[in-house]
């Protein structure tokens, strides 16, 4: 991406998070109680993904919510994915596409409604996979390929847990990892180290990334030579690298994590929210929509959401001692 896109990107962020009028409601201190309509709303996006790109990728998605809402909405994108649960907590984003934990937190901190939850291929969850460059190393059987991607140890069957016995050869390995806010980037596959007897403070090198494609990427340049991230990252940078699925092997998937969804502040008026909620349930399912969130997060439908589903994620991170 280039550098001005970038910029422009970080400059829009910094001035929607730095004022919180510009998103909140209209209504006066003097005024009713009663939630009133924003005169704008901002979307926050976690940064799944290279943060320049994403703000113009998800455009379509935010043009789409001004003209069915009739109210200005701005995509941003957060430094990182607790970020953006602290922006909805100030009012500073009113509508948040947010990975499983961070929806918990953001409804059970702040209030938010949880209102959608994504599906990938018919599923309503998905487990973090363990990728490496060497798979001599890791894998005890022959690689096999499925939609030009190679795994083994049983992971192609593509649903978790899998081929947990062989990441006790993690130990000694560079690791890329994301920070600890992400279920598949760190809590789900750090968690299965430790359970596995890997000590992740001493026993591996921590290469630190800042999201799923930097993951891929890290094994794939072989800065790293395993890497942790979200079933399948590597779809994400199969554009510019076809050649991901070859060089970059899955060989283990952790339990199932409840899928990403959508969580609504609670200051928005109930009518509003149910407004929001239709629109991005509808737009999930005509085929521009299914093509833009497919391109934003590898979403293929937003469903109705189950809170209690994510209880699950908010268990895991406690035993890591996240909060």
């Amino acid at each position: 991406m280039k550098k001005s896109t970038t910029l422009a990107a970080s400059a829009a962020l910094l001035a929607v998070l730095g004022s919180l009028t510009a998103c909140g409601s209209s209504a006066s201190p003097q005024a009713s109680t009663t939630p009133q309509n924003p005169t704008s709303l901002v979307l926050a996006l976690v940064p799944s993904q290279d943060q320049s790109g994403l703000v113009d990728t998800a455009k379509p998605l935010t043009d789409y919510l001004s003209t069915k809402l009739g109210i200005p909405v701005t995509g941003v994108v957060s430094k990182d994915y607790q970020a953006a649960v602290e922006a909805m907590g100030a009012g500073q984003a009113q509508i948040g596409f947010l990975p499983s934990l961070q929806l918990w937190q953001a409804s059970d901190k702040y209030g938010a409604k949880v209102v959608l939850q994504t599906e990938r291929n018919g599923n309503i969850s998905y487990p973090a996979q363990f990728m490496t460059n060497n798979p001599d190393k890791y894998c005890t059987d022959k690689p096999v390929e499925r939609d030009g991607k190679l795994f083994c140890n049983g992971a192609d069957a593509l649903k978790g847990p899998a081929g947990l016995d062989s990441i006790t050869k993690v130990k000694g390995a560079k690791v890329a990892v994301l920070g600890p806010a992400s279920p598949a980037g760190y809590i789900y596959p750090v968690l299965a180290l430790q359970e596995a007897g890997i000590n992740t403070d001493t026993d591996i090198q921590k290469i630190p990334v800042t999201a799923n494609d930097a993951s891929v990427l890290a094994v794939y340049n072989g800065d790293a030579e395993v890497g942790f991230s979200f079933w399948d990252a590597r779809d994400i940078v199969a554009k510019d690298t076809p050649d991901v699925g070859k060089k970059v092997v899955v060989f283990a998937l952790t339990d199932e994590i409840p899928n990403d969804g959508v969580a609504l502040t609670k200051d928005l008026p109930p009518a509003l929210q149910d407004q929001i909620t239709q629109a991005l349930e509808d737009y999930s399912t005509s085929p521009d929509g299914s093509k833009v969130l497919k391109s934003i997060y590898s979403i293929s439908k937003l469903a109705p959401a189950d809170p209690a589903s994510l209880d699950v994620v908010a268990r895991a991170a406690a035993k890591l001692g996240l909060s």
